[in-house]
């Protein structure tokens, strides 16, 4: 998009724009504003080729991810932003985007990414998520994220998210390992993902006080293995919530004193391992005895 390019060059610097709207980071918003137009082409290009395709943006701030993205072709560009100072100082974007950028003063956790598509003239599958989610609700948002894709696994094509190391390294840990929990099962069973790139605390304004990943997760045509989306929630946090516990234990809970022990006769799985032992397709088995379906 030559026209797009040239007109997001006459815009002024990031850092100018933050002074001219008084951007000053809210703590209660998350907000660590990423200024290196390096750093910010390079993780819009961690979701492929998105020229011509609707890309949904998480908390663009003032801008500097959201000019990548147009840059890089995309038709349509929904940005959710619940800082009026940021929405008005992501005004002259809009303009030089040519009907390409929306704008919404929206709650990530409370959107519905279809509608949103569908008002602005994109597609209601296949859409590319993009964003620096806030470190205190990033949890919650990706396992928001996993709940859709678990009713429809082609609604989105790719998310490419920037979080905090921490949590990058929970959704890639494999069993055995310190990371390995409830967010590792559920995000490996439905998507595959990807560790991008770490960024370095410094290279955000202000810098957080820890380093942040980028990942992309791929959601799989067809989950790692059958399983329905509440009985592997409660397989995986019963098993989680008491990690140091034998499954025997752990599991007791789930739905009376006894199911422990007859989910873990049903699948065949050793009432002494503990939930870290256990593969992603091995909690789907517990998901699907749980459910009363053939294991």
């Amino acid at each position: 998009m030559p026209a797009i390019e040239a007109a997001i060059r006459t815009l002024p610097p990031l850092r100018d724009v933050i002074a001219e709207y008084g951007l000053r980071a809210r703590k209660a918003l998350g907000q660590h504003f990423l200024l290196d137009l390096n750093l910010t082409g390079r993780i819009a290009r961690a979701l492929g080729p998105i020229a011509g395709t609707t890309v949904i943006e998480i908390g663009p701030g003032p801008g500097g991810l959201t000019r990548a993205i147009l840059a890089a072709g995309a038709a349509h560009v929904i940005a959710l932003e619940k800082d009026g100072r940021c929405r008005d100082a992501l005004t002259p974007l809009v303009g030089a985007a040519g009907g390409r950028l929306a704008v919404i003063d929206a709650d990530a956790l409370e959107a519905d990414e279809v509608a949103l598509a569908r008002a602005h003239g994109g597609p209601e599958r296949e859409l590319r998520l993009i964003g620096n989610l806030p470190y205190n609700i990033s949890t919650p948002l990706i396992v928001k994220w996993l709940r859709q894709i678990a009713a429809d696994p082609r609604l989105y094509h790719g998310l490419v998210l920037t979080v905090q190391k921490e949590v990058a390294d929970r959704l890639c840990a494999a069993p055995r390992s310190k990371a390995y929990g409830r967010l590792s099962v559920m995000c490996q069973w439905l998507t595959e993902v990807m560790h991008c790139f770490d960024i370095d605390a410094r290279a955000f304004t202000p810098p957080p006080k820890v380093t942040s990943s980028v990942v992309r997760l791929t959601p799989r045509e067809t989950p790692l293995a059958p399983a329905g989306w509440a009985e592997m929630e409660a397989v995986a946090r019963a098993a989680f919530g008491q990690r140091r516990k034998m499954l025997r234990s752990s599991l007791r809970g789930i739905a009376g004193p006894a199911a422990g022990k007859d989910l873990l006769a049903a699948t065949g799985i050793a009432p002494s391992l503990r939930a870290e032992d256990l593969e992603v397709a091995q909690f789907c088995a517990l998901a699907r005895a749980l459910g009363g379906e053939p294991v």
